[in-house]
């Protein structure tokens, strides 16, 4: 391997080194986490501050309406009494208060809940809040301060309206659809004296505090985040390790979620929602039970006659690509919402390998009634049974210039001073190419495997249906697998040590052995020193793998380490199957066939490296000359 590859491989390292710096929380987050208040007393405040505001604009209808002020149109319906209306299906169970209209409690059945009770409470009342404002001539209506009257109540429909002093009213009307998706709408009927006439437009504010679904607080936060579509473009999403991101979003967009690791709440507009502000919060402290506090601020269409009602949608479901393909079919808006994008696969070439063959792999091997564990295996074998005849291409590529060491170090010996380096490696270069070898194809094994670990670094953590399973020793491999617990964080680290980290580290290093050691047997001259330098950091990788990886899935390190695990096989089979006085024969039966082809050109790189050298040459005799 020349200076070229190790530069290669100094490059890659960079890169990784770079993405886990970038992923890895910083000592003021950290910090951050530590000083948080206890979530209890976050919502203590806000229910306080709620009821103040409740209390404070009671009283403040109650003397408009004494007054016989127009502010008084709803007063009739700032008081009563919340309860709660149920819509639910096999898949999902929604609450809707009176108080406000609007959703307040979701669960998703059929999934356990990180106590392993089943079914998951995604929000409630008490964390969760979704309210409508519209903005009237002499008073504004906020839906969070009415109380509305159900009618049409079934398992799947309810109509809330808010009766006005005018004889108008707000009407929400609900119907919930087969599985997980919400359709609603919300109407003013009767009200359009209320209004400005050029008034088109309604705010929306809608606030979560993301509850941890999951056994690993770290991780999971790392999934954790406001997600949005733009109407002309892609999808994004506010970065999940951040202290605070507060964004000003001047685009259309088509929908907003709150997302969790594995389940999320998106809300679609059918006439989109014309910009606004995303927040999501510092991350909730450690213990909690909680992980991040989302708020989205919006606007989007308002018809004051009441003909063209402002339709909305929500998906409130698990984060399961395929599922949300098939839910987004429900939608009647007509939109390509591309809701499963919720499902995040990494970078579009990595995203490009998992969209069009991890999941269909993964699908047509779960449908044989595999468990996740043998699943992850198979596409481990799969891939390297695809990958082998490159591999095996690139092994032999370093076998010929392992069998042909000695005569390269033979030839070379003359130019073994420093300033005879471009010499050597011109003649390096000419033998390689008598002989038919290519210096660079035993870098071939690590530009295969680098997208497809990339790939699976992105599927795994973000495929639901690893959740809650198990394999051998491993009790979730959505999850850290800990071999041991000791309850403090410490840096870097965290409060546990997993075992599948620690075998894919040390599988990791074994492999980075066996690869060094072949390496070696193939270098020449200061090549060899060269890459002495280079194993150090061949050896540091693994233990900045630990430090990385210890908090990740269990899943993912399985992976990685029976992928170490069957490379490591591969490269050992092929050096025993290898013959080297019969692969040095076939070389130099290569050799004397090319030597007889005077025609014959040298390699690209051999007449480049030779170009070079004549240019230094030339440039070293223009010097001279000057001097004279």
């Amino acid at each position: 391997m020349d200076k070229n590859t190790i530069i290669g491989f100094v490059l890659i390292a960079v890169v990784l080194i770079g993405f886990s710096w970038y992923n890895q929380p910083s000592a003021e987050q950290i910090e951050a986490q530590r000083k948080e208040d206890s979530i209890a007393a976050v919502i203590k405040e806000n229910a306080a501050k709620k009821q103040q505001a409740e209390a404070e604009a009671k009283k403040q209808q109650a003397e408009a309406a004494a007054q016989g002020d127009t502010t008084s149109l709803f007063f009739s319906a700032l008081n009563g009494e919340n309860q709660p209306v149920v819509l639910k299906n096999g898949k999902v169970e929604l609450t809707i208060g009176t108080k406000g209209g609007t959703i307040s409690k979701a669960i998703i059945k059929g999934f356990e809940d990180k106590d392993n009770k089943m079914d998951v409470t995604l929000f409630d009342d008490q964390t969760q809040k979704m309210n409508f404002m519209l903005a009237g001539k002499q008073e504004n209506i906020i839906t969070q301060d009415l109380y509305f009257t159900p009618s049409n109540v079934s398992d799947s429909t309810v109509t809330m309206t808010a009766e006005a002093g005018n004889g108008g009213s707000i009407v929400l009307d609900y119907r919930l659809g087969k599985d997980y998706m919400l359709h609603f709408s919300l109407a003013a009927n009767g009200l359009a004296s209320a209004f400005a006439p050029n008034y088109k437009e309604m705010d929306i504010e809608w606030t979560d505090l993301a509850r941890q679904q999951e056994k690993g607080f770290t991780f999971e936060n790392r999934y954790t985040s406001v997600t949005y579509k733009e109407k002309l473009g892609g999808t994004d999403y506010l970065s999940e390790t951040a202290e605070k991101v507060d964004e000003k979003i001047d685009e259309t967009l088509d929908w907003v979620a709150f997302k969790n690791q594995f389940f999320s709440a998106a809300l679609i507009s059918k006439d989109d929602f014309k910009g606004g502000s995303l927040l999501t919060s510092v991350p909730q402290e450690k213990g909690s039970g909680f992980l991040k506090q989302f708020n989205a601020k919006l606007k989007t269409q308002f018809d004051p006659t009441g003909v063209q009602p402002s339709e909305f949608e929500m998906y409130i479901g698990p984060n399961d690509f395929r599922l949300i393909k098939d839910v987004e079919l429900q939608s009647t808006f007509g939109k390509d919402l591309d809701l499963e994008q919720l499902v995040y696969l990494g970078w579009w070439l990595v995203r490009w390998i998992n969209r069009w063959f991890t999941i269909y792999v993964f699908d047509w091997l779960t449908s044989w009634g595999f468990g996740m564990g043998i699943v992850l295996i198979l596409i481990t074998l799969l891939l390297k049974v695809i990958t082998f005849p490159m591999v095996k291409k690139s092994y032999m590529s370093s076998a010929k210039m392992r069998v042909l060491k000695p005569k390269l170090d033979e030839a070379t010996k003359e130019y073994d001073k420093p300033e005879d380096a471009m010499k050597k490696q011109q003649a390096m270069m000419q033998m390689y190419s008598q002989y038919g070898v290519s210096p660079l194809g035993g870098c071939l094994p690590m530009l295969i495997q680098f997208p497809i670990w990339m790939a699976m670094f992105f599927f795994v953590p973000n495929a639901i249906q690893l959740r809650r399973e198990s394999f051998m020793w491993i009790d979730d491999l959505s999850t850290y697998d800990p071999i041991i617990e000791w309850g403090t964080n410490i840096w870097g680290i965290g409060d546990h040590l997993s075992l599948t980290c620690v075998l894919f580290c040390v599988s990791n290093v074994l492999y980075s052995y066996m690869t060094m050691r072949q390496q070696k047997d193939q270098m020449v001259g200061q090549q060899a020193e060269q890459m002495k330098m280079m194993q150090w950091m061949m050896y540091l990788m693994p233990i900045m793998f630990f430090f990385m990886f210890n908090d990740y899935s269990s899943g993912l390190n399985f992976y990685y380490f029976i992928s170490l695990f069957f490379s490591a096989a591969i490269m050992w089979t092929l050096r025993k199957t290898t013959n080297d006085a019969k692969l040095l024969a076939i070389l130099e039966a290569k050799y004397k066939e090319n030597k007889n082809n005077p025609s014959k050109k040298t390699s690209g790189l051999a007449s480049r490296l030779a170009a070079m050298q004549k240019q230094a040459e030339e440039l070293q005799r223009q010097r001279q000359n000057q001097k004279k």
